[in-house]
């Protein structure tokens, strides 16, 4: 299901594993994904075969990757090899932009 323009009113709202995300654009091998994320959310260490890339809008958070922690604000990015596992912690409530290669079907 390739979407070129979704206008935000348009996006695919879920909930998923507790976390409030929307999902955006949506192409033939990537999908843009805008995660609203409360204090409390997280995701257990685990992995899958899509590449994750990131930017964070806003909030503090832990990503552990390979065991090693990292703490994001505002401004930062990063990207998770697809098969890597890695956790992702909530710090202080904000919004993150994540683009996965391939699409997560789950997500849409």
């Amino acid at each position: 299901m390739i979407k070129i323009v979704v206008k935000k009113e348009n996006a695919i709202k879920k909930m998923f594993k507790g976390v409030s995300l929307d999902s955006l654009s949506v192409g033939e091998k990537s999908q843009v994904t805008k995660m609203n994320y409360v204090i409390g959310n997280f995701a257990s260490p685990h992995k899958h075969p899509h590449e994750q890339s990131g930017y964070v809008i806003s909030g503090k958070y832990e990503l552990t990757v390979d065991n090693e922690k990292y703490e994001l604000t505002t401004g930062d990015s990063y990207s998770v090899p697809g098969y890597t596992i890695h956790s992702f912690k909530v710090i202080e409530a904000g919004n993150v932009i994540d683009v996965f290669t391939p699409a997560r079907e789950d997500y849409i």
